[in-house]
């Protein structure tokens, strides 16, 4: 893919596939893929994804090292751990590790008073398991140093430190355009601790847009990639809505 030149673009494919994409020519990659546990799922007030669900393979981690520029982050949003899931999540450790991946840190998502009786216990968080590739670059800032030299230092690190979790209300039932549609205001936050203005982001499960949507509204770039033609038609009419508000100069392409 030629070096973009426009705010946005949407591709209808398989997130899975990033062969269009060049190596490390990405500054962050935020996604939520579409895990396979139907064990998890069984009973209480959650119904089965109706959309196409996998596990992760090697494969997947070394397409997502590979386009990511070094130093910079990957985000996974995923469930949290219980006793149907853990030994998949550990392994998504070692497939990000044999990529060349370092684990960062991980971050939880809890939604706000939601509660889904689901499993062994009520459920309302969701985990975002960061990693880097190799050291992570410098975003921090390093006051002592700064008020020292008088001019900005940086130091390895997220942005700012990371909280102990993120509090936020999930997208209600009856405004989502997707099932597991991710809240504006969590994706925007995260966004501002992994990456700066200007920079590339990837959404290879994009789902409903909404990290799209975060990331033109904070100044970012972002490529999404979509598997089904009705997801894609639905963000098409959302991003076409926030274009038409004229705020922030999305263009859209192929």
């Amino acid at each position: 893919m030629k070096k973009m030149k426009e705010n946005y673009k949407l591709i209808e494919g398989d997130g899975r596939v990033l062969s269009m994409l060049q190596e490390e020519s990405i500054d962050c990659i935020i996604t939520d893929h579409p895990w396979l546990d139907k064990l998890s799922n069984k009973g209480g007030n959650r119904s089965f994804a109706d959309y196409e669900c996998f596990l992760y393979e090697q494969r997947d981690f070394n397409e997502k090292a590979r386009v990511l520029k070094p130093g910079c982050f990957l985000a996974e949003f995923l469930p949290a751990e219980n006793e149907n899931n853990y030994e998949q999540l550990f392994q998504i450790k070692q497939f990000a590790k044999a990529s060349g991946l370092d684990y960062y840190c991980k971050v939880s998502w809890k939604k706000g008073k939601f509660v889904s009786n689901t499993g062994r216990k009520a459920k309302n968080t969701q985990d975002i398991m960061i990693f880097s590739k190799g050291k992570a670059r410098n975003l921090r800032l390093d006051a002592k140093k700064t008020k020292a030299s008088g001019k900005p230092c940086y130091m390895s690190g997220a942005a700012g430190m990371l909280p102990t979790m993120f509090d936020v209300e999930p997208v209600p039932k009856q405004q989502k355009i997707h099932q597991s549609e991710l809240p504006l205001l969590l994706c925007e936050e995260l966004l501002e601790y992994l990456t700066l203005g200007g920079e590339v982001i990837l959404d290879q499960f994009a789902g409903s847009g909404a990290i799209g949507i975060a990331a033109i509204r904070k100044g970012r770039k972002c490529i999404m990639i979509e598997k089904f033609p009705e997801n894609v038609r639905k963000i098409r009419e959302r991003f076409a809505k926030e274009r038409k508000s004229g705020m922030y100069g999305i263009k859209m392409t192929g």
